[in-house]
């Protein structure tokens, strides 16, 4: 591996793209630093960090600028959610449909609108933000129009920003800039943990517990390694065609299918819509702690524990909702008559499938098996921190090392080590993926 980092490092293109990588990730690292004007700490919203809530996971994403209220503190957050509401736009308005179809133009078109209902979300949950925090008592100088405009406006500055950044990576450097993005934010916040999980051991002599949890931690990031690499290859074989005097066509190849084809998309899509009703009441209370907000009104006091990371209602709504949501985003981004279609266009079938709807109904059951293996993926790596901690509260910060974050920073890791990898087989040097 050693020899590999050195080849790789004495292409000249390749150490550029390396070298503008991280060149601005240090740049969005620096930006984590910058507070917003007349915005003290908004630790008071993230809550407890063991706990899953819509702004913890802003906070992890964003690597802790959220919390510390700088002017990163949205992060990607807005872009990720412009880019899944085109994504399911395009299923319902035959216009996006069709730029989705029409290649690299179509692509850069989508680009830009997905950047125009970024900076719109931007605004948007700027605002929000602002009103919670006049309600949390979190702004130093008052609520005033000009101290509001202020806030938002360097929110959505900095939100612009970093897709930018993002952006950026994309085109001039190595790996996906926006997943960059998000793992560096997530890897940020790994000296924090250990800090959280030393001091909640510091008083006990029994070392035992610490050693669990690296146990737990290694065997959970083998189990995402075995899984996320997984996937179902279904052989294609081409005809041969004969055009003027050349044949073409004959060779063999396969459709790759992964088990967890929805990503980590279901698993934020669910602490989404576990999240809301509770944001929901502490914005309307101005209170965060179920307790607190049980002496305003009893009811809304359950309705916030039930939807606390540390219930079993929770867990079990966790669970029913990231299989859902599996079903749900891998029915609406992939597409087996369409896949059909286009095999059949260019000669292609399944050896002893018949082309057209039998091709398609086999590619939909080969998918809807893969979901079953794939949701139940999902769902146990993000609920079993849960579940260990609702049985020991000594196990509390392990839920700082499972679900999404765990499934970020093994996808893009090994997605920037296999693009690593395609750039030196290309010039014939030996890779990391031997």
């Amino acid at each position: 591996m050693i020899d590999t980092l050195k080849a790789a490092w004495r292409l000249p293109d390749l150490r550029k793209k390396l070298l503008f990588t991280i060149m601005m990730l240090i740049v969005f690292r620096f930006g984590s630093t910058i507070p917003v004007p007349g915005v003290s700490s908004l630790e008071k919203l993230v809550g407890d960090s063991s706990t899953l809530s819509l702004f913890g996971i802003m906070d992890l994403f964003s690597g802790g600028a959220f919390s510390q209220a700088t002017i990163f503190a949205m992060g990607i957050s807005p872009y990720i959610n412009s880019s899944i509401i085109i994504q399911l736009l395009g299923v319902a308005i035959p216009a996006l449909e069709r730029l989705q179809k029409e290649g690299e133009e179509g692509r850069k078109k989508i680009q830009s609108l997905t950047r125009i209902v970024t900076i719109a979300l931007a605004i948007i949950q700027g605002i929000g933000l602002y009103f919670l925090m006049n309600n949390y008592k979190l702004l130093t100088g008052g609520a005033t129009f000009v101290g509001g405009f202020i806030v938002v406006t360097t929110l959505a500055a900095g939100t612009a920003f970093v897709m930018w950044i993002g952006e950026q990576i994309t085109d001039k450097g190595i790996g996906n800039g926006i997943s960059l993005l998000i793992f560096t934010g997530i890897v940020a916040r790994i000296p924090y943990i250990i800090q959280k999980v030393a001091k909640n051991y510091a008083i006990s002599t029994e070392w035992y517990w610490i050693a669990l949890i690296v146990i737990y931690a290694l065997g959970m990031i083998a189990f995402v390694v075995y899984f996320d690499s997984s996937e179902r290859r279904i052989p294609v074989q081409y005809s041969k065609r004969v055009v003027g005097r050349k044949m073409y066509g004959g060779q063999s190849s396969h459709i790759p299918l992964k088990v967890a084809m929805a990503g980590v998309l279901p698993i934020i899509f669910a602490i989404s819509i576990l999240a809301f009703p509770t944001t929901i009441i502490q914005l309307f209370t101005g209170k965060t702690s179920a307790s607190d907000i049980a002496t305003i009104h009893p009811f809304l006091g359950k309705v916030v524990e039930a939807f606390s990371s540390k219930s079993w209602v929770y867990a079990l709504l966790y669970f029913l909702l990231i299989i859902a949501f599996t079903y749900f985003y891998t029915s609406i981004t992939i597409n087996p008559i369409e896949m059909a279609n286009n095999m059949k266009k260019n000669g292609g079938f399944i050896p002893g499938i018949r082309p057209g709807k039998p091709t398609s109904d086999f590619i939909g059951k080969s998918i809807n098996k893969l979901n079953i293996a794939g949701s139940l993926f999902l769902s146990i790596v993000a609920i079993v921190p849960i579940i260990i901690g609702l049985f020991s509260s000594r196990f509390s910060s392990i839920g700082l090392l499972g679900g999404s974050s765990l499934l970020i920073l093994v996808g893009v890791a090994l997605e920037t080590v296999k693009q690593i990898e395609a750039q030196l087989m290309m010039r014939h040097y030996k890779g990391f993926l031997e």
